[in-house]
């Protein structure tokens, strides 16, 4: 069979000894040699070798030795498969990749319900890419653009094309407006939610901003107990250390605003746990009379904020928007460890499959990399 258009052929041109490397046996490195035929083709009229279903795309191993290595970068860095393997630093990460293109092909064509659209750092500095979560799926399906732009979210739903973008139903993002507006002309039919992770971390600047201020109103020891606490005061409860909830008491005993400032930041995450939005907007309302008298400007400047984006915090109140808002964040973190382990690729296509492949599962023991 002619491997360039999978024509039979009966003519045979002429024969070489190939030489490939195939799995380890006991350890050892194993290499097959056989001979090869090229066949004259009839039907795309050239001479090419024949086709080996057990051969891999790369002609210098078999199918299963390919597959073996792609399996192995799922778990390792391509540097230590390299090492473990005795391969060119530039041949397991073609195979890596091939292993990768058949998971996503498997993963069949993108219907989105529900997504997730955040950005993350490449590298240091403001270099940022779009990365879009299914949230039904809990994986990333989509990461691209460059920037954090409305035409850099658009490119996402101009791949996914207009059909499956009109049956989008719900979208949670941030509050930045570049993202809004190609939601609202490429996906029109979906509910905005702004995510609850987004929002909590304006507000925990909000009262790093009263400790800031607090700093430099107080003098002696007043100011003390407030120099170095800083991850004491913005920590969740839950992550310190009984030493770090010792020194957090107190703190909030020796400074009556931060005190005030910090219980309001804690209560203000019960927002989103209210089902109607009249529930939601009677909390938000209690929450803002208790900022009264208490001369936290930052925190009005908050609630500010909140106003202008009711719309899109209220829309989470509704029984059909209920999605796990901590994914997007969940799935970013998971993303930043994978980015860490590709460091050394310029390669940015290669971080991009690597990021989208890295949530589907294995391919079975009896997978083909490049199926004819």
């Amino acid at each position: 069979m002619c491997s360039n258009c999978g024509q039979r052929c009966r003519g045979r041109y002429d024969q070489r000894r190939c030489r490939v490397r195939d799995l380890r046996v006991a350890g050892w490195v194993v290499y097959l040699e056989f001979e090869r035929w090229r066949v004259r083709c009839s039907g795309c009229g050239g001479v090419h070798v024949e086709r080996l279903d057990w051969l891999a795309q790369n002609p210098r191993y078999t199918e299963r030795f390919a597959l073996h290595v792609g399996r192995l970068c799922t778990s390792m860095s391509n540097k230590a498969v390299a090492e473990l393997e005795r391969l060119h630093d530039s041949t397991v990460k073609d195979l890596s990749k091939l292993y990768m293109q058949e998971q996503v092909r498997r993963a069949g064509r993108l219907r989105p319900r529900a997504i997730g659209i955040d950005e993350i750092a490449v590298r240091k500095g403001h270099d940022y890419r779009v990365v879009v979560s299914d949230l039904d799926q809990g994986r990333p399906i989509w990461m691209g653009g460059n920037g954090r732009t409305q035409a850099d979210v658009e490119q996402f739903f101009a791949q996914l094309g207009s059909k499956a973008s009109d049956g989008i139903e719900l979208v949670v993002i941030d509050m930045w407006r570049p993202f809004r507006n190609a939601v609202r002309d490429k996906a029109p039919n979906a509910a905005i939610v702004f995510d609850k992770f987004h929002i909590m971390r304006h507000l925990s600047k909000a009262l790093d901003q009263v400790r800031r201020d607090e700093y430099k109103r107080l003098q002696g020891k007043d100011r003390s107990w407030i120099k170095g606490q800083r991850y004491t005061l913005l920590s969740a409860r839950e992550n310190l250390t009984l030493e770090g909830r010792q020194a957090l008491k107190k703190l909030l005993a020796a400074n009556r605003r931060l005190n005030t400032a910090y219980l309001l930041k804690e209560s203000f995450g019960q927002l989103w746990s209210y089902r109607t939005e009249r529930g939601a907007r009677a909390f938000f309302e209690r929450w803002k009379q208790s900022l009264r008298w208490q001369r936290l400007e930052p925190y009005r400047k908050f609630a500010e904020m909140i106003e202008r984006h009711w719309d899109g915090i209220a829309a989470y109140c509704r029984p059909e928007n209920k999605v796990s808002l901590g994914m997007v964040e969940g799935l970013n973190n998971k993303i930043r460890v994978i980015q860490r382990s590709a460091y050394g690729y310029r390669d940015e296509d290669y971080l991009r499959l690597k990021v989208i492949a890295s949530f589907l599962p294995p391919l079975p023991e009896n997978a083909r990399l490049h199926p004819h």
